[in-house]
């Protein structure tokens, strides 16, 4: 049986003013299967909660399950973004703006996806990215990378060089976290607050605070 990929509903007001995703990350292991209780999966729901806090009803919030572990070559996580995406656009129709955050290949994959037209931000946490994960087309969304440091399992300089690319054609912001890893365990709170108010302020155009004014400002790396 083909696994599938599932939408776990966090918060789904009647008439929201836009919608955010959730995408874990999580390597390749000797199963494929995605399971609910896995670390990385469960890593992202204190995101979900933060965002919900903010957006006080006015977002719809999910959860996404890729279909698979890892990314495959015959089916990426970028499928399954596309696939929720398209699920949530007629849950919600008419289709609102829309937010994603991603963690590790699941950034990756939020990236690539930013070419849909309702994608109008992206947050890219500790990204597995090559320089060259480039949407196939110019993005309206706005990109925020958050990479911790000490990132052993994903580069931080590659991260940065794709940053810089994608700063051709899109605005976006680089925040390093000092003394940050891959897992975001350590200074979480830094990570997951990026991620909540990035996401918030840019689909419910409310004010950015700290490091992301600055972000918002002009200064377009940062280190926290």
């Amino acid at each position: 049986m083909r696994p599938e990929p599932r939408l776990i509903d966090i918060v789904v007001p009647e008439q929201p003013a836009g919608a955010v995703l959730i995408l874990h990350g999580g390597a390749s292991r000797r199963t494929t299967m995605v399971s609910p209780a896995q670390l990385s999966v469960l890593r992202m729901i204190p995101i979900a909660c933060r965002i919900a806090r903010l957006a006080k009803g006015r977002l719809a919030i999910f959860r996404l399950l890729n279909s698979r572990r890892g990314w495959d070559t015959s089916h990426t996580p970028v499928d399954d973004v596309r696939w929720a995406l398209a699920t949530v656009a007629a849950r919600l129709h008419p289709t609102r703006p829309t937010g994603l955050i991603g963690h590790s290949l699941s950034a990756r994959a939020a990236i690539l996806a930013a070419d849909q037209q309702e994608v109008r931000s992206v947050v890219a946490l500790a990204p597995w990215v090559y320089p060259t994960d480039v949407p196939s087309r110019i993005p309206a969304a706005r990109f925020l990378f958050v990479h911790g440091s000490l990132d052993r399992v994903a580069s931080p300089a590659r991260s940065a060089m794709l940053a810089r690319r994608l700063s051709r054609t899109a605005h976006v912001g680089y925040i390093t976290v000092e003394g940050g890893r891959h897992a975001m365990l350590k200074r979480h709170a830094l990570f997951d607050g990026l991620a909540a108010e990035f996401t918030a302020a840019t689909l419910l155009d409310t004010p950015l605070s700290g490091s992301l004014a600055r972000v918002a400002g002009g200064e377009r790396q940062l280190r926290v």
